[in-house]
C-alpha cells in the first residue's frame, strides 16, 4: 500500500471514530463500531461516504422530530410554478397589500365603512374618504394593464352623512343600554332575581 492511500485510510478511520464518539458511544464502543464498519468495506466513493454520514446522523438522532417526519412534503408532485418562492414567502410571512390595485381597492371598499366607524372625528373620516377616492382615480389612470378597476369612488358628503347617522345610532344604543343597566341597579333585589 502506498503512503498516500494509507494516509487517506487513517483519515477516514479518524473521521469515523469522531462520528461514532459524537453519537454518544464510549471510546471502546466507538473503536469497535469503526472496526465493524471498516471490515465491511472501506469507504472510497462519494455515494458510500454520504450513506455512511446519513447512517451516523440517524444513529445520533439528528433526524428525530423533523417538521415533516412521516408526512408528505407539501407541493411535491405538483406542476412547477415559476413563482413558487414568492407565494411561499407571502404565505409564511403573512404579507398583505401586495395584490394588484383593482383587487386591493375592492377589499378596501368592502372594509371602508367599518374603518370609518372607528373614527371619532369627522375630519379624519373625510381624510380617509379623500385618500380612498385618490387611490381609485390613480389606479384608473395607470396604463399597466391587468384587471380593470371596477371600484367606484365614494361621494364624500353622502358617506359623511351615513357616518353621522351610524354614529348617532350607536350613541343612542349605548345610552339605552346604560339606562337599562341603571334601571336594573335601582330595582329591588327580589325583582332582579328573576
Amino acid at each position: 500500500m502506498n503512503e498516500r492511500s494509507e494516509r487517506a485510510r487513517r483519515m477516514q478511520r479518524a473521521s469515523e471514530y469522531r462520528a461514532a464518539r459524537r453519537s454518544g458511544s464510549s471510546g471502546a464502543e466507538a473503536i469497535e463500531q469503526v472496526d465493524d464498519d471498516e471490515e465491511q468495506a472501506p469507504i472510497t466513493d462519494f455515494a458510500a461516504k454520504a450513506d455512511f454520514e446519513i447512517r451516523q446522523a440517524t444513529a445520533r438522532g439528528d433526524f428525530d422530530n423533523l417538521k415533516y417526519a412521516g408526512k408528505p412534503i407539501p407541493g411535491l408532485g405538483t406542476t412547477l410554478d415559476p413563482d413558487w418562492w414568492v407565494k411561499g414567502l407571502i404565505e409564511r410571512e403573512q404579507l398583505s397589500g401586495l395584490a394588484p390595485a383593482p383587487f386591493r381597492l375592492r377589499k378596501e371598499d368592502a372594509e371602508l365603512d367599518d374603518k370609518l366607524d372607528q373614527q371619532y372625528m369627522e375630519s379624519r373620516a373625510r381624510e380617509l374618504l379623500e385618500d380612498f377616492n385618490r387611490q381609485v382615480v390613480d389606479a384608473r389612470r395607470q396604463l399597466l394593464g391587468g384587471p380593470p378597476v371596477i371600484t367606484n369612488t365614494r361621494d364624500i358628503e353622502h358617506e359623511l352623512e351615513r357616518w353621522r347617522e351610524r354614529r348617532a345610532a350607536r350613541t343612542a344604543q349605548a345610552a339605552e343600554e346604560s339606562a337599562q343597566q341603571e334601571e336594573a341597579k335601582r330595582s329591588p333585589w327580589w325583582r332582579r332575581r328573576r
